[in-house]
């Protein structure tokens, strides 16, 4: 049997901790959101989408999520009138997503109640912390994604 090491250790703590953050953030992202008829998950592809027309692969990539469960919150977004789906000239079968005028509006009111929102939550620690904290964390993810080792 293997026991943990003290990074081992610190790694589970802290992947817990993360487990936690995730269901607050989605709560939280509920509140901002449903008075817009919005979730948490749509908004998230709604803050990709923004940016420019991108392939729902791509919306996956960014989140961190498989194409399935993004493909069915693009296709939601486009059934509500947040999002349309037009094609790509750089592949014929991964067609682009973006914004329509109901999505863009949406998107823009949602930056005041965003911005006004991390103002507060991101009082707790000064800027020099959380930018260490990101920083761990994007480690975390990198090593994750290179990582082959099979889970036993």
């Amino acid at each position: 049997m293997t026991h943990l090491t003290a990074e081992g250790a610190a790694f589970t703590e802290l992947l817990l901790e993360v487990f936690r953050l995730h269901g607050l953030l989605l709560e939280a992202g509920a509140r901002l959101t449903s008075p817009l008829g919005l979730t948490s998950a749509r908004w998230q592809v709604l803050g990709v989408v923004e940016h420019g027309p991108v392939t729902v692969s791509e919306i996956g990539r960014v989140m961190g999520l498989a194409r399935q469960s993004v493909q069915q919150q693009t296709d939601a977004l486009e059934r509500e009138g947040f999002l349309t789906y037009m094609d790509n000239p750089r592949h014929r079968r991964a067609r682009l997503v973006q914004l329509t005028e109901k999505g863009r509006e949406v998107a823009a009111s949602l930056i005041p109640a965003q911005a006004q929102w991390a103002n507060h939550i991101g009082q707790v620690s000064p800027p020099e912390a959380l930018r260490a904290a990101l920083e761990t964390l994007r480690v975390l993810s990198e090593r994750l994604e290179q990582d082959t080792l099979p889970a036993t």
